[in-house]
């Protein structure tokens, strides 16, 4: 089973996340950041990732480490689940279109994070959740996760849904990565040997 469990306790948050990789799309996300809450359990429902992220931040100062931690314990938690790579297809990317918005993820588990980010939203806010804590997450993500990330507005207007559109895309080019590929019979998607 590729599965994995993390806990990241700091002064500022205590986060837990369970996940399995070969699952079903499962969620059970309570970290106290209601919008965040909605977007962790797209990326689970449409990678297939089992997910139970539970989080305790410092809330009276805002949703910062909250958000920022989980994608930290996030990225440990592939990491591990993922082991040595073998078999992996390694690279998935999506096109994702939701209503006025279009967006685009292309990634690899490379071991090398890296994050392009090309998106702009047109409020500050999605209720209160701070639109700027979506690029935390995923910097934070593709860190601690060894992802080479490139996530692209294509277009879009309404701010919840470049938001929601890009979880969705990253949650569909995961799926595709972590996939185990037939033809690589445990091989290691990769000529250097290493991941």
């Amino acid at each position: 089973m590729r599965t994995a469990s993390i806990t990241r306790k700091t002064a500022e948050t205590a986060i837990e996340v369970e996940i399995n990789l070969d699952g079903t799309g499962v969620y059970r996300n309570h970290t106290g950041v209601g919008f965040f809450d909605h977007m962790l359990d797209q990326l689970s429902r449409h990678s297939l990732i089992d997910m139970t992220i539970t989080a305790k931040g410092d809330y009276h100062i805002d949703d910062h480490h909250t958000v920022e931690d989980t994608g930290i314990a996030l990225g440990q938690a592939l990491v591990k689940a993922l082991g040595d790579k073998a078999g992996i297809r390694r690279y998935g990317h999506f096109a994702l279109a939701m209503d006025d918005t279009q967006m685009a993820c292309a990634l690899d588990l490379s071991a090398r994070p890296y994050l392009v980010w090309n998106v702009e939203f047109p409020t500050q806010k999605i209720g209160t959740f701070d639109t700027e804590l979506v690029r935390e997450f995923f910097q934070a993500l593709s860190t601690n996760g060894g992802i080479t990330l490139h996530i692209d507005k294509v277009h879009g207007i309404n701010s919840h849904h470049i938001a929601e559109a890009g979880f969705k895309a990253v949650a569909r080019a995961l799926r595709m990565a972590v996939e185990i590929d037939p033809r690589m019979a445990g091989a290691l998607p990769s000529t250097k040997g290493a991941l």
